[in-house]
């Protein structure tokens, strides 16, 4: 079962208290202090384990606690440090305090640790506070308390090519053509509910890791449907396929969704360079399509490939554009896109200004979805209008005061207000 977010519960060890103890030996009856000093606490860690792709092995356990220190002895020993406790995680995860949501670290290299708890140090033996005024001290420390978190474990997948695309539309079909994967297929949406990893060998030097990320539909950025718990692992990727439905009755229209979606979770998402692909062309249906669609894409800048991910038709030429692409993807970007991104402000904010020629809507969320908006489709336009639902600006307009005919203004795009 895949698992890509858990709660846990972590303590370090207590350290280990320090003792009281005065030397006694034969014909030494007023021997000085020699109480030694309690063990160091363990401390908890994480650590990237490499063969792990999932939280699932925390179904089992939530509590994860280091051992405690020993308590000091006699003749100066010191106490047994308590052994430092590893938890082991897969590439890709993200560490929060859940209490107050802070980022503690992001863990994307094999063997990378974090220290998430620090062991509490080993209270001193009387020994310790021996001084030329107090040549007999009965005091000692107490081990310090262990540190104690409760965590929230986020699951970000770690691949080089994300495979995106409406529900439906050959995702999971693909993967498991060109890797060793095996997720489970079927022709009715929502097949895929988790993410699938891959491995495609292109020779025996070159491999490329893909993820098949479930179907995106409308909303999703708000947290519908699947929502956020799929929508970050995309976040990781260098490069995404995006895979049209040949079968859909718009596949301009779903590309223009998945995009707004994928723009209005995280702007850096519309940034990733895309592979836009034509999938089931070993249909009649399909292939008749396929002249219309790619120069309705190439007009807007993207090159349309064609595929069957059920014959295998034209995937070795995918998966060697794939990694043309990816190699030309700097590094310092990479390495920029694997920390979470939090944006500054809301992105959903907005603010209505009248003027003279119109009401004036900014806002991040709303331009970018006006500017990925296709106004030619009748599908692209009701579907900016629900988000304007969604966001509260239709309702802001209507207690502002707007009437039939009104235009509105949003980025470089006039708009005609209608009840």
């Amino acid at each position: 079962m895949f698992i890509d977010q858990v709660l846990i519960y972590t303590r370090s060890g207590r350290g280990g208290d320090g003792v009281i103890h005065f030397r006694r030996e034969k014909f030494i009856p007023f021997g000085g202090p020699d109480g030694g000093d309690g063990g160091r606490g363990g401390d908890v860690y994480f650590r990237v384990k490499p063969t792990l792709n999932t939280l699932s092995h925390f179904r089992h356990q939530r509590k994860f606690l280091a051992q405690n220190g020993s308590r000091g002895g006699g003749n100066n020993k010191t106490g047994k440090s308590g052994e430092d406790l590893f938890i082991d995680v897969p590439a890709g995860t993200m560490v929060f305090n859940a209490d107050t949501d802070e980022l503690i670290g992001d863990l994307v290299d094999k063997g990378q640790t974090i220290l998430v708890c620090k062991g509490g140090r080993g209270g001193r033996g009387n020994a310790r506070f021996a001084t030329s005024k107090n040549k007999a001290p009965r005091i000692a420390e107490k081990g310090e308390p262990p540190q104690e978190k409760n965590l929230r474990l986020e699951l970000k997948l770690i691949a080089d090519v994300g495979i995106v695309g409406v529900p439906n539309a050959g995702k999971s079909t693909f993967l498991a053509a060109v890797t060793n994967a095996k997720p489970k297929i079927a022709s009715y949406p929502f097949t895929t509910i988790y993410p699938n990893l891959g491995v495609a060998e292109l020779d025996p030097d070159t491999t490329l890791v893909l993820a098949d990320i479930p179907g995106l539909i409308e909303g999703a950025h708000q947290g519908i449907g699947l929502g956020h718990n799929f929508l970050r692992h995309i976040q990781r990727t260098k490069v995404l396929i995006h895979l049209l439905d040949g079968l859909s009755e718009d596949p301009i229209s779903d590309f223009a969704q998945i995009n707004s979606e994928l723009a209005l979770f995280d702007e850096k998402l519309a940034e990733k360079p895309q592979i836009v692909v034509l999938n089931k062309i070993d249909l009649p249906e399909v292939k008749d399509k396929f002249p219309g669609l790619k120069d309705a894409l190439l007009s807007r800048g993207y090159p349309l490939l064609q595929i069957s991910a059920l014959t295998r038709e034209g995937v070795r030429d995918l998966l060697y554009r794939s990694k043309s692409v990816l190699d030309k993807v700097p590094e310092e970007i990479r390495q920029d896109e694997l920390p979470v991104y939090r944006a500054k402000n809301d992105p959903r904010a907005f603010e209505i200004i009248k003027t003279n020629k119109g009401w004036r809507i900014s806002g991040e969320s709303i331009e970018r979805a006006a500017e990925m908006t296709y106004w030619e489709h009748s599908q692209s336009v009701r579907r900016f209008q629900n988000i304007l639902e969604v966001l509260g600006i239709d309702d802001a307009l209507r207690k502002a005061g707007i009437a039939q005919g009104d235009l509105v203004l949003i980025g470089d795009f006039e708009l005609e207000w209608q009840d």
